[in-house]
C-alpha cells in the first residue's frame, strides 16, 4: 500500500498536545462525508498500516455477514469442492474488492507521542469519491455481464456457451461484493440492482454442463479401467458431466470425446536394492461434431520400491492421482476458457509410441 510521499519528519514530530482526531476523528472529518480509521504503532509505517486496516475492517465485517450467500455461488466451480476451497475462492474475490476500495483511502493526519514513543495515523476515505469509483466499476461489470449472457444465449457451441456463462457468473459475484461495499459507502445504504441474478445464471450454466457439454471418456492400455475411472472422477469433481465405459462410436449425445492411453513399464536401472516402474499417460480432447482435436495433456513419472510388484502398485497410484488431480483440471480449465491445452503437433507425448 503506497503511503503519501509528503509525509515529513516534522509532521510526525509536531505539537505535543494530543490531537482530537485520535479519539474522535469525526470532529474534523464528519461521518456523513468520510469513513475514518485510526492506527498506532511503534513506527511510522506500522501506524499507517493500522489506520488502513481500521478502514478495511469496516468493509470486512460486511463481507463476513454475506459470506454464506456468496459462498453458494462457488459451488458450481467444483462439485466436489471442499468448504476450505470455497472459502479461499471467496477470500480471493473479497480481497480484490477491499484492495480496490482502499485505493480511495488517504493518510490525512499524523502525530508522534514523544512521551509514549507511539506513532498515530488517521486514514480517511471520501465517501463521494469512493462512490464514484465503485459506480464506474459496477458499470463496467454490467456491460461485460450483459455481453456474455447475451452471447451465451445466441451461440450453439456448448463450449463457448459454458465459457461465457461461467465468466458472467464470476463477474456477478464480484459485482455483488462491490455492491455490498457501495451500500456501506452510501449513507442511504442502497446499492445498484443488477438486471441479472447470479443464481439464475449459475442454473443456466449447470443446465448446459449437464446436458450440452457431456463428455465420453475412453482410456486404453495398461490398467485402462482403473485409469478411466480416475479421469472420469476428476472431471466430475470439476463439474463436467461424464459418460464413461461406452463405445463413443455408438453415442451421438456427447459433445466431446476424451481418449487416453496409459502404460506402466519396468525400468532397468543400475540399482541393487530398488526396482523401478515408469508410468505415463496421454489424453486427447476431441470435438465430436467436427472431429477436431482440441488439445492434448500428458504426464509421466517413475516410482520405486524393494520389489517390482510394490513399485508397480505405487506407479499405478501415481498415475491415478495424476489423471484425477492434474489432467482432469487441465482439461476443465481449457473447456472453461481459463487455460489452453497444447496441440499434438506442438508437444511430444508422455508415453512412447509403439513401433
Amino acid at each position: 500500500m503506497l503511503i503519501a510521499l509528503w509525509w515529513s519528519g516534522c509532521a510526525w514530530l509536531s505539537a505535543q498536545a494530543r490531537p482530537s482526531w485520535i479519539d474522535d476523528p469525526h470532529q474534523a472529518y464528519p461521518s456523513a462525508a468520510y469513513l475514518t480509521g485510526v492506527g498506532q504503532a511503534e513506527n511510522r509505517q506500522g501506524a499507517a498500516d493500522q489506520a488502513y486496516a481500521a478502514v478495511a475492517r469496516i468493509f470486512k465485517a460486511n463481507v463476513d455477514s454475506h459470506a454464506k450467500d456468496w459462498e453458494a455461488y462457488f459451488l458450481v466451480e467444483k462439485r466436489g469442492s471442499t468448504t476450505e476451497e470455497r472459502r479461499l475462492a471467496l477470500e480471493t474475490v473479497t480481497k480484490v474488492s477491499t484492495d480496490k476500495v482502499l485505493e480511495n483511502v488517504r493518510i490525512m493526519e499524523t502525530w508522534y507521542d514523544r512521551v509514549k514513543g507511539v506513532y498515530y495515523a488517521l486514514a480517511v476515505m471520501d465517501r463521494a469519491q469512493a462512490e464514484m469509483a465503485l459506480l464506474e466499476r459496477l458499470s463496467a461489470l454490467d456491460q461485460a455481464i450483459e455481453t456474455d449472457v447475451s452471447e451465451s444465449r445466441r451461440v450453439s457451441d456448448a463450449v463457448l456457451k459454458v465459457r461465457k456463462l461461467r465468466r458472467a457468473a464470476k463477474n456477478l459475484v464480484v459485482r455483488d461484493v462491490y455492491n455490498a461495499d457501495l451500500r456501506i459507502i452510501r449513507l442511504s445504504g442502497q446499492g445498484v440492482r443488477s438486471p441479472y441474478q447470479a443464481d439464475r445464471i449459475l442454473q443456466e450454466l449447470e443446465d448446459v454442463l449437464a446436458t450440452g457439454l457431456t463428455v465420453a471418456v475412453q482410456v486404453f492400455g495398461d490398467h485402462a479401467e482403473v485409469a478411466q475411472q480416475a479421469l472420469a472422477e476428476g472431471l466430475v469433481r470439476e463439474g463436467i458431466t461424464v459418460i464413461a465405459g461406452t463405445e463413443d462410436r455408438e453415442r451421438n449425445d456427447t459433445a466431446l470425446i476424451i481418449r487416453g492411453v496409459t502404460k506402466l513399464m519396468p525400468v532397468q536401472v543400475h540399482d541393487s536394492f530398488f526396482k523401478y516402474v515408469r508410468w505415463c499417460g496421454d489424453v486427447e480432447l476431441w470435438e465430436r461434431a467436427t472431429g477436431r482435436v482440441m488439445g492434448i495433456v500428458s504426464g509421466s513419472g517413475k516410482e520405486g520400491h524393494l520389489t517390482e510388484r510394490e513399485a508397480m502398485a505405487r506407479a499405478l497410484r501415481a498415475l491415478r492421482r495424476h489423471l484425477s488431480s492434474e489432467m482432469a483440471p487441465a482439461i476443465t480449465a481449457h473447456l472453461f476458457g481459463e487455460a489452453e491445452l497444447p496441440m499434438p503437433a506442438g508437444m511430444s507425448g508422455g508415453c512412447p509410441r509403439d513401433e
